[in-house]
C-alpha cells in the first residue's frame, strides 16, 4: 500500500485500519539513513498505512562526517511528528500505542560514551575512510576482514592516535543502538549490526571471542580499566524481546506526551539487515541490493569465503547466518545533484519541473545510451571508496575528444559509474569466490524509476534483478516486520519461514532478466573504470 492510497479506501477498510491504530495492532518501524529518516506505521497485513519523513545531511567538520545529537533527536522527533500527523490527517486518531517498535540506522560508524553518559567525540559516521592503518593492522591479526567504517577500527585508530577521551570509554555503540538505549534503557543490538562492530561467531550468536582475546592483548600496553566485552552491546537475534518504551523514552520519541511508554522494542538492527527483511533475502543463495546515497550487495551464503577479501565484509542476516556483503560508499549522491542542475535549468527557461517526472525522463534517456556509456568515464565519488582503495573522493566527468557526448549517454554512464564500485566487489565474489545466487532484490531510491535502475544492475550483476512494489518503503518497512516478528512469530518460526510464509506469501515483484548487450556494455566500460582511477587519484591529490 503506497502512501496516499488509503484516502480512496471505503468507509470500512478506514474504520478497520482505525481500530487497528486505537488497539496497538500495529508495528512502527524508523529508519536514519544517510539524508532521510523515514518512519513506517505497519498494520497486521503488513501494510504501511502511515509514513513520516524528515530529511537531514550529515556535515563535515574537522575531517570528520558527522551528525550531531541534536541532529538525530530533531529527525527522530520530525519523522515521528510527522507519521503522526498523517495518521491523525487519514485517520482522525490520535497515536497513543503501538504494538511493537524496532529502530534501524546505516551500519557501523563510532559512538562512544563515558560513564556519565555523555557523547566522547563526535559520532564517526560508516562515510569516514580514516582508520586505514587500523582497519589493516586487526585484519592482519584476525586474519578476518575488518573495513575501515566498522566501529573496532575506528576504536583501534583512536588507541593508535593517542586520543585522550578512549580511556574514558564505558560503552561503545552503533547509531541505532544509540537510539535504542535512550528510548528504553537496554544497551543491545542485533546480531547483523554487531557484526560491523567486531566479527561475529554465527555458531555462537555472539561476538567472536578468540578475537575479543586477540584484541585485549593487543592493547595490554594502553593500560585501560576496561577491556572489550565491557564496552560492547549485549548480541541479541531476530525474534528476541529488547526491552520496552520507558516514561522519558516516551517523552524523547514524542514530545506532545500522546505516546504512552511500555510498548515493547526488538533488536535494533542496520540498514543492511532490514534491508534483507524487506526484500525477502534471508534465505542461502539469495541476495538484496540497497542502493541510495550508498549501495551494498549482500548474498547470503552457502559456506565461508576460501580466502579474506578486503573489498569483501562478511557479516550476518538479522538470525544470525553468514552474509558476504559487498559496500559501496557512494551511490546516487552525484545523480542527484545531475538532476538538480537539469532543475536549475528548466526553472532558468521558466519551466517549473516535477521532480519525479524529470528522474523519470533523465533516467529513461538513460536507456537510449550505448551500452558502454560511448566511451564517457564518470566518479561520484564524494567520499573515499575502500573497494577501489582511496581515502577521499573528488566527483569526476572525464571524456575523450572523440567520446559520444549527448545526453543519453551522459546519464548512462552516471547510473553505471554509481554501481562501478560495487561491480569491483562482486566481480570478486562470482568470478573469484565463485558464490551462486538465485535471486537478486533491489530496493532503496536507484529503483523508484520504474525499470531503469533494476536493468543497470541486471546489467553489473548479470543476474535477474527483482523489484517489489515495497521497494520504495526499504529499511523503515524492514524494521517494523522484525517488530512484528518479535510481536507476533510462533514457537520455533524461523525468520525466513516468517517471510516466506506470511509477509510475501504470494507477492513476487517485478523480475527483470539481464539484457546481453548491456552486459556486454557494462564489461567494456569497466574496462575504462578500473584503470581510470587513476584519473580519480590525481582528482583527489590535486584538488586538496
Amino acid at each position: 500500500m503506497k502512501k496516499g492510497m488509503v484516502i480512496n479506501m471505503g468507509n470500512s477498510n478506514i474504520d478497520v485500519i482505525k481500530d487497528a491504530i486505537i488497539s496497538g495492532r500495529t508495528s512502527l518501524g524508523i529508519e536514519l539513513g544517510s539524508t532521510r529518516i523515514k518512519a513506517v506505521l505497519m498494520d497486521e497485513h503488513f501494510d504501511p498505512i502511515a509514513i513520516g519523513k524528515h530529511d537531514w545531511e550529515n556535515r563535515y567538520i574537522d575531517n570528520i562526517w558527522t551528525y550531531t545529537l541534536d541532529d538525530i533527536w530533531e529527525g527522530v522527533q520530525g519523522s515521528y511528528r510527522d507519521l503522526s500527523n498523517e495518521v491523525k490527517s487519514k485517520y482522525g486518531v490520535t497515536i497513543t500505542t503501538i504494538g511493537a517498535i524496532g529502530f534501524s540506522a546505516m551500519m557501523h560508524g563510532y559512538m562512544v560514551f563515558n560513564k556519565a553518559g555523555e557523547l566522547l567525540v563526535p559520532f564517526r559516521t560508516w562515510r569516514n575512510t580514516i582508520t586505514g592503518p587500523a582497519a589493516d593492522k586487526l585484519t592482519d591479526l584476525f586474519q578476518y576482514n575488518i573495513p575501515q567504517r566498522w566501529s573496532i577500527a575506528h576504536l583501534y585508530q583512536a588507541i593508535l592516535n593517542k586520543e585522550e577521551h578512549v580511556s574514558e570509554i564505558d560503552y561503545m555503540i552503533t547509531l541505532e543502538g544509540y537510539v535504542h538505549w535512550m528510548l528504553t534503557g537496554e544497551k543491545v543490538l542485533g546480531i547483523g549490526d554487531c557484526a560491523g562492530m567486531f566479527p561475529v561467531d554465527s555458531n555462537t550468536k555472539d561476538f567472536n571471542e578468540r578475537m575479543i582475546k586477540q584484541f585485549d592483548e593487543l592493547i595490554v600496553p594502553e593500560g585501560f580499566s576496561w577491556k572489550l566485552a565491557d564496552i560492547l552491546p549485549k548480541v541479541m537475534v531476530a525474534g528476541e524481546y529488547a526491552g520496552k518504551l520507558t516514561e522519558e523514552g516516551a517523552k524523547l520519541l514524542d514530545p506532545s506526551g500522546n505516546l504512552k511508554p511500555g510498548i515493547p522494542f526488538c533488536p535494533p538492527e542496520g540498514d543492511a539487515g532490514t534491508g534483507m527483511v524487506a526484500t525477502n533475502s534471508v534465505a542461502k543463495r539469495t541476495s538484496n541490493v540497497s542502493a541510495g546515497t550508498s549501495v551494498f550487495a549482500m548474498v547470503v551464503m552457502e559456506q565461508d569465503l576460501k580466502k579474506v577479501h578486503t573489498e569483501i565484509d562478511i557479516v550476518t542476516t538479522p538470525a544470525g547466518d553468514p552474509v558476504a556483503m559487498v559496500h559501496s560508499n557512494n551511490c546516487t549522491t552525484d545523480l542527484n545533484a545531475w538532476v538538480s542542475i537539469f532543475n536549475e535549468f528548466a526553472e532558468a527557461m521558466g519551466i517549473e519541473a516535477d521532480m519525479d517526472k524529470l528522474y523519470s525522463v533523465l533516467y529513461n534517456k538513460a536507456l537510449e545510451g550505448d551500452p558502454d556509456c560511448g566511451g564517457l568515464l564518470a566518479y561520484g565519488y564524494y567520499s573515499g571508496e575502500h573497494i577501489t582503495h582511496l581515502d577521499e573522493g573528488r566527483p569526476l566527468f572525464v571524456r575523450k575528444p572523440d567520446a559520444k557526448f549527448n545526453l543519453a549517454n551522459f546519464m548512462r554512464v552516471n547510473l553505471y559509474t554509481s554501481l562501478g564500485a560495487l561491480k569491483t566487489g562482486l566481480d570478486i565474489l562470482f568470478k573469484e569466490e565463485n558464490v551462486k545466487v538465485d535471486k537478486v532484490l533491489g530496493h532503496g531510491g536507484l529503483f523508484k524509476t520504474k525499470g531503469v535502475g533494476q536493468r543497470i544492475l541486471a546489467a553489473a550483476m548479470d543476474t535477474p534483478v527483482s523489484v517489489m512494489e515495497t521497494a520504495g518503503e526499504g529499511g523503515a518497512w524492514g524494521i517494523a516486520i522484525l517488530a512484528d516478528y518479535m510481536l507476533r512469530k510462533k514457537e520455533g518460526e524461523t525468520l525466513d519461514s516468517y517471510l516466506d510464509n506470511k509477509v510475501f506469501a504470494g507477492k513476487t515483484g517485478t523480475s527483470m532478466e539481464p539484457d546481453k548487450k548491456d552486459v556486454e556494455g557494462f564489461e567494456e566500460f569497466m574496462k575504462l573504470y578500473t584503470p581510470g582511477l587513476a584519473i580519480e587519484r590525481a582528482a583527489v591529490e590535486t584538488l586538496k
